[in-house]
């Protein structure tokens, strides 16, 4: 994928505004020496991301029956809002260690699988990090790609569900809403961030009847209480749209980029869940009714 090189890794992308006390230090890092540019060379910077022109990009991979129905283009964009203690791209986290690429280099890419989306019933998936930190360009690819008749999926964990417009949601037809606990104390350990925005754009969804698919990670010792499981099945079940649940069993595979990075890794020596408890969980959303894989 060819970088477009305007600057922006080292203005540290600031496309959610730098002044939003909600964000800190996860939007621009001040201590990053910044290039001398014109004011007008950083405007064109700005200009193209809040319009969407480009986005700080951090890979894209072709996978079947992972990140939605049949074989999807998966396109992860840099930075992330949550810290999450199980995060397996801490990466992703930040949107200045990404390339900025254009809009244009993207739908080329993704024209050029149109035809293995149509045979397998896929399509594209944008995830991250968090998508909805560049919604101006999550919203032109996902028009573009309904103008070409490309299936569409979100991958977010719903805490910017407030930047995703009316017209960015009208070109989505899946959502992977990740749930990461059901109670706001345990959320709270986990992302460092509230449950409540999440819980709001859900509702959202579901009232707009957009097709969902929920996936919570299992996490001996973090997020495997009963009264943090049923929490969230409940939250889940007010969702009319939801098509599946997904448990997806903890795994370690993320610990040594957390490491490379110079990151504090919170579960070291944490095992994957075993059979059991996977089954007690996956039965806890079923007992609502729910599809659970």
């Amino acid at each position: 994928m060819t970088a477009v090189n305007l600057g922006l890794p080292t203005l540290a992308c600031p496309v959610v505004s730098i002044e939003d006390p909600e964000f800190k230090d996860h939007t621009v890092d001040n201590s990053v020496e910044k290039p001398q540019l014109s004011a007008d060379v950083r405007h064109q910077e700005l200009e193209a991301l809040r319009t969407g022109g480009v986005a700080s990009v951090h890979s894209w991979e072709l996978v079947t029956a992972v990140d939605g129905p049949g074989t999807r283009m998966t396109l992860f964009l840099s930075g992330c809002p949550l810290r999450c203690q199980y995060c397996h791209n801490p990466d992703t986290l930040k949107m200045r260690d990404g390339q900025i690429t254009t809009i244009e280099e993207i739908m080329g890419r993704i024209e050029h699988y149109r035809g293995i989306f149509k045979v397998t019933g896929g399509g594209v998936t944008i995830s991250g990090g968090e998508p909805l930190m560049q919604p101006a360009f999550v919203k032109r690819v996902f028009a573009e790609c309904r103008a070409l008749g490309i299936h569409t999926t979100l991958d977010t964990s719903g805490f910017l569900g407030k930047r995703a417009s009316d017209a960015l949601l009208d070109n989505v037809d899946l959502v992977l809403l990740d749930v990461k606990s059901g109670l706001p104390e345990t959320y709270k350990e986990v992302t460092g961030r509230d449950l409540a925005p999440t819980i709001e754009f859900g509702d959202r969804l579901a009232a707009r009847g957009i097709k969902i698919w929920i996936r919570f990670v299992l996490v001996p010792g973090l997020t495997d209480a009963v009264e943090n499981v049923e929490a969230a099945a409940d939250i889940v079940m007010r969702w009319p749209s939801v098509d599946r649940v997904e448990v997806l069993p903890f795994h370690q595979m993320g610990e040594d980029k957390w490491n490379q990075l110079g990151l504090e890794y919170k579960l070291h020596g944490v095992t994957p869940p075993d059979k059991a408890l996977q089954e007690r969980v996956r039965d806890q959303f079923r007992a609502r009714g729910l599809t659970v894989f």
